[in-house]
């Protein structure tokens, strides 16, 4: 199922009504696989302890008054007619809403930014508002751009949001799998069931983790299929439950039931809401998995057929219990007691089915979260793993897949109940929309120029019920609310320590660059004898000279002959097209040959680590040649300012620029090229390295040396350069930042990934020089 093929196509999702059709269908087993699964257990967590099935039915009427308003508020109002508006550039979830927020308040904590990046096409392409000189949202953005600490606020909040959809990756596969294994209670004996049960859910939970290296295309077809199978399942039998069993069952949803069913409970009842609120369950991924289709085909989906299913299949479950009361113990109140016996077996297989592929949509989501906060600056560097070379975005990490599952398995042989899984998936579901809610008032203020009293009550309407909930769900810290707690802060401890390390560690680099007078006095061979090949020197820096190139030039008796600082960032939007993909820009006068080369990369963007990246670094560079060779000849002049940068394309995304050929034929002939001869050894025969010249515009004579020497510099090689960076605290610090710096950030750093770049390059190109920074 070619679900991120349309990612680069937002023009496209909305184009007709077969396409929106198409991709309403394909949300079914991405987006609402969670939400769909949640008939498994709410009623059986609402029932576990707080509050008795009477002979009144006021108890389980009041419940289904509950799901009834829960699902139409908060997944159905906010969701689909509200928050799904708030896209960026036409991806969703919590860091869409926090970089909405950096673009339109300049409250981003992104060390390297700069004024080029607010020229990227997506950057503006949501649009602006007139904007009321008087509004006072004008004076809200004053505030957060003058205080750091707010900014900090806000980053720790969106970063809270994102550690517990990563717990909800950990809690979701263990209660949805469990819940489905759960059916095998009602066709044997409860102690039987004990032993059964957890390896069995253990079982499926291996199997899930171990296939995720192969990726959801191989079995992402099923997905859509399975849902609409489970979706058409349980209305149908709800439908029948309402029919045969109460058919006035209907009359619960009114309001009044919720009334009377607190006033009866009391403490019982609020406590119960912890249960309920696992209904809505997975509406997050709703406005998560946005960048995937379009707003028409999610909302399409969800108000014609995802919603009608789970109100029928929650009004039958009712209709059924409210006419059985000798039910033999709580936890034979569920989903499976409502299904007739003759069908109970296929559905079990069904359901069992449902919770795997509800549970690899958030497996996924997470995996997609982290690369996001990666990308984003808040997360060490993890190997990314892309499983479809057709299908963009599909990725697996390793390391998370396994911490995952050894997380899901402990949960589930450790509580081996839905009761206190439900009370932590409550926890985790409830505090991220709280965040989105929060999030969310911020860019009706500050993003789409509303009053503040609109976003006051957009808070204040949706707070008061998520922190209703909320309460209830904090209430049972000690019955499970302790895990997503845990799970958060741990998270959380590790993203703050990289996102402040990092930030210290750019900050040591702005303070400690080299001048540009210095470079000056070298002349154009730098002091040192200059040699064939491109040096290309990774640096975090966007201007200036990284203090670690005087360490190179200073004690190493030849350097290359063309060196290139390479700069790979992110920018606070989903996506950077192709054709802006690079920033190239001159180090010093033509003859030094040293080149400045920014490659952005936005925090959905695909993430090049292979020759492909080299040949696009080095056309972007022919290309800047090329076009500056139209300009005037300004000498010592055009240099003192190096922050002056070209936009250059990959060569994918330029037709009409200049192209990069390399084959072993030292005979082929290609017209207009700039070619040379082939270099031959006894042992080793270099590839031929050529430039495609396009006929116009002509290009001088400076500039075809310039190229000349850059197509001998590709021949002869390209070294990597990269500096081994020790942080540590400098003297004077407070202990608490010596802990963060000289332990937390140092056994990160010494865990993560090089940059992605580098992954595939031969050790033998690689030169890392230690360097120890006292931040």
């Amino acid at each position: 199922m070619d679900l991120e093929s349309v990612i680069y196509k937002n023009s496209f999702k909305d184009g007709s009504w077969k396409t929106v059709l198409t991709l309403a269908y394909q949300s079914l087993g991405v987006v609402y696989g969670d939400l769909s699964t949640s008939p498994l257990y709410v009623y059986k967590s609402t029932f576990a302890e707080d509050i008795q099935h009477s002979e009144t039915n006021e108890e389980i009427y009041g419940v289904l008054s509950f799901v009834f308003w829960t699902l139409t508020l908060v997944p159905l109002l906010k969701y689909v007619f509200i928050v799904l508006r708030a896209d960026d550039n036409g991806e969703g979830g919590t860091f869409a809403l926090y970089s909405l927020l950096c673009r339109h308040a300049q409250v981003g904590l992104l060390p390297n930014v700069q004024l080029a990046d607010e020229e990227l096409t997506e950057y503006t392409k949501d649009g602006t508002v007139p904007i009321d000189k008087k509004n006072v949202g004008l004076g809200l953005k004053s505030v957060f751009e003058k205080h750091k600490v707010l900014q900090r606020v806000l980053l720790v909040l969106a970063l809270i949001g994102t550690c517990m959809v990563i717990g909800d990756g950990v809690l979701t596969p263990a209660i949805s799998v469990f819940s489905a294994v759960s059916g095998l209670e009602l066709s044997m004996s409860k102690e039987q069931h004990r032993y059964v049960e957890v390896p069995i859910a253990c079982v499926i939970l291996i199997f899930l983790f171990a296939l995720q290296h192969y990726g959801t295309h191989c079995v992402g077809f099923l997905f859509a299929p399975v849902v609409l199978t489970w979706l058409l399942c349980i209305s149908c039998i709800g439908m029948y439950n309402i029919l045969h069993w109460n058919p006035h069952v209907y009359e619960a949803l009114s309001p009044y039931y919720m009334f009377k069913f607190l006033k009866k409970t009391q403490r019982g009842g609020w406590m119960s809401l912890g249960g309920i609120l696992l209904c809505i369950t997975g509406s997050e991924a709703m406005f998560a998995d946005l960048g995937h289709f379009s707003q028409l085909s999610i909302k399409i989906a969800f108000t014609f057929l995802v919603y009608p299913s789970l109100i029928l299949a929650y009004m039958g479950q009712a209709a059924y219990l409210s006419k059985h009361h000798t039910i033999e113990s709580d936890y034979r109140i569920g989903f499976y007691v409502s299904v007739p016996e003759k069908i109970r077996w296929p559905v079990l297989a069904i359901a069992i089915l449902q919770a795997v592929v509800g549970s690899q949509a958030i497996i996924t989501g997470t995996f997609s979260i982290i690369k996001q906060c990666s990308a984003m600056g808040c997360f060490p560097k993890v190997k990314i793993i892309h499983t479809s070379s057709k299908v963009h975005g599909q990725i697996y990490i390793p390391e998370i897949n396994w911490c995952l599952m050894l997380l899901c398995l402990a949960i589930t042989v450790g509580f081996r109940d839905t009761k206190r899984m439900g009370n932590a998936s409550g926890l985790a579901v409830i505090t991220v929309m709280l965040v989105t809610t929060c999030l969310m008032s911020l860019v009706i203020v500050l993003c789409w120029h509303k009053s503040i009293f609109l976003a006051i009550c957009f808070i204040f309407f949706f707070g008061s019920i998520e922190a209703l909930y909320f309460s209830a769900s904090l209430i049972k810290f000690l019955e499970g609310a302790w895990v997503p707690i845990a799970l958060s802060l741990t998270f959380l401890i590790v993203m703050y320590v990289w996102h402040f390390g990092t930030l210290k560690k750019y900050e040591f680099d702005v303070q400690n660059k080299v001048s540009i007078n210095w470079l000056l006095g070298l002349g154009p061979t730098l002091g040192i004898v200059r040699v064939r090949g491109i040096g290309l020197i990774h640096t975090e820096l966007v201007s200036g000279i990284p203090a670690i190139f005087s360490h190179f030039v200073t004690n190493l008796p030849a350097f290359h002959q063309v060196v290139i600082f390479l700069c790979v960032k992110s920018v606070p939007v989903p996506h950077v097209r192709p054709e802006e993909r690079f920033l190239v820009g001159r180090v010093g006068p033509k003859e030094y040959r040293l080149y400045r080369c920014i490659a952005r990369y936005g925090y959905r963007d695909f993430h090049k680590d292979d020759i492909e990246f080299e040949k696009d670094l080095i056309c972007s560079i022919a290309e800047f040649i090329r076009s500056d060779s139209s300009e005037s000849n300004q000498g010592f002049e055009s240099f003192e300012d190096d922050t002056k940068m070209a936009v250059v394309g990959t060569s994918a995304s330029n037709s009409e620029g200049i192209r990069m050929c390399e084959d072993d034929n030292k005979n082929s002939q290609m017209k207009d090229c700039i070619e040379m001869r082939v270099v031959k050894s006894p042992e080793i025969v270099r590839k031929r390295v050529r430039f495609v010249v396009p006929d116009s515009p002509e290009i001088d004579l400076g500039a075809r040396e310039e190229l000349q020497e850059l197509m001998q510099a590709r021949e002869g090689g390209m070294a990597f350069i990269m500096g081994h960076s020790y942080v540590k605290a400098k003297r004077g610090s407070s202990w608490i930042k010596k802990v963060v710096i000289n332990y937390g950030y140092d056994f990160l750093r010494r865990n993560s990934r090089g940059p992605t770049y580098a992954l595939s390059i031969p050790h033998a190109s690689i030169l890392e020089v230690g360097m120890v920074y006292h931040v």
